[in-house]
């Protein structure tokens, strides 16, 4: 999965930019969220709508 569209992590100092690549996919519950792991931040929740296939 990668990022498309640049937004800030709560509770992170760094933020995420398009085109990052996430490792680790889970898939909780909820169909509309994706759990992963990026640049050493583990557990990290992001909505589909800001994703895309890669």
């Amino acid at each position: 999965m990668t990022r498309i569209k640049v937004r800030k992590v709560k509770g992170a100092s760094n933020t995420l930019e398009s085109g990052v690549m996430g490792r680790g996919i889970h898939l909780p519950d909820e169909p509309a969220m994706v759990e992963c792991r990026v640049k050493k931040i583990r557990g990290l929740v992001l909505r589909t709508q800001f994703l895309k296939k890669a």
